[in-house]
């Protein structure tokens, strides 16, 4: 028999809409608390999945706040509100009197590891976009380093804060991350320069992509129906942000946003929700866009953009612009 003590995880939602625990809520093969089951990690409480509430609720989090209750795993959704004027009083836990910020940093304290759930828990995101609210994420705002926690902040297990980005994170990156940190296989080198980790952030949203022929022309969609690159009038940022969003299956399909008909708007990036355009518009300087591929010099990207246009077959050229195939590809003898 094993007598190995679960591992225990912890979740708070912060200034949240709710999105991440709906997105965690669709893990696939194995629903959420299956698969957290199967892993052996046990949840002690989530706001909106947890029986307890009220008395309980408080006695759950005060033990593991004074160490009576072992704390492996904490996860925080949803960005951390530290105004009016540093006092965290914009968003109270319910029942407690006490600022949500106040709960996090104490109970980071106590955890193995502290996973930052979405954008908004990772860099502020949403929340913010309005000064007032003083919103920050667990150890970045923006993309500098500090945040809620603070620049040099780890975790008992040696880790940062584990920025699991997105709005909202692919159920599968959260699992996978919690996975490995319970058996003790995440490690500060597996995460990148923004805490993001590596098996997920060391893609591209744009690998994968269905739309990657049209990209390769240059054939761009004039508007979101159409079947070309999203890239060059409406926005898409899948060549600059991280993500294996379409090389991994969404709610039973292949449903990432270039493939249900919408531009990626770097959701797993700090800043995403302050474009400084239109999330369907792409910003131009000459007529060249002003967000370009990573790793993309300008002038090489306006040299292979002339050359791809002229190559254009006219198959491509035309199916570009309409929202369904109209011209198939032709079939060659053997």
């Amino acid at each position: 028999m094993d007598n190995t003590p679960p591992i225990t995880l912890l979740w708070l939602q912060a200034a949240s809409c709710g999105g991440c625990t709906m997105s965690a809520l669709g893990a696939e093969p194995a629903p959420l608390a299956e698969a957290l089951a199967q892993a052996g990690i046990r949840l002690l409480w989530h706001p909106s999945l947890s029986e307890e509430s009220g008395g309980q609720a408080r006695d759950i989090l005060e033990r593991c706040r004074s160490g009576a209750l072992s704390l492996d795993l904490l996860c925080v959704e949803g960005a951390v509100l530290r105004g009016p004027s540093g006092s965290g009083r914009f968003q109270i836990l319910s029942g407690t009197g006490r600022p949500m910020a106040w709960w996090v940093s104490e109970l980071a304290a106590r955890a193995a590891h502290v996973v930052a759930v979405g954008s908004c828990a990772a860099f502020g995101a949403m929340p913010s976009a309005n000064p007032l609210t003083e919103a920050v994420g667990l150890q970045y705002a923006g993309d500098e380093l500090g945040g809620l926690l603070g620049d040099s902040w780890a975790g008992r297990g040696g880790v940062p804060v584990v920025n699991v980005a997105g709005c909202a994170p692919h159920p599968g990156w959260l699992l996978e991350t919690l996975l490995a940190l319970a058996q003790g296989l995440l490690r500060p080198t597996d995460l990148d320069s923004l805490g993001r980790p590596r098996f997920w952030a060391n893609h591209l949203a744009h690998h994968g992509c269905a739309r990657n022929e049209y990209y390769e022309f240059k054939a761009s969609a004039a508007r979101p129906s159409h079947l070309g690159c999203l890239m060059e009038n409406l926005g898409c940022k899948a060549t600059q942000a991280p993500g294996d969003c379409n090389m991994r299956i969404w709610n039973g399909s292949s449903g990432a946003c270039t493939n249900a008909g919408f531009t990626c708007i770097g959701c797993t990036m700090p800043g995403f929700e302050e474009p400084g355009a239109a999330f369907l518009e792409t910003p131009k300087v000459a007529g060249i866009p002003v967000g370009l591929p990573v790793d993309m010099p300008k002038a090489w990207f306006v040299a292979l953009s002339a050359l791809s246009k002229s190559a254009t077959p006219e198959r491509v050229r035309k199916n570009s612009r309409e929202d369904r195939v109209v011209i198939a590809p032709r079939r060659r003898q053997p």
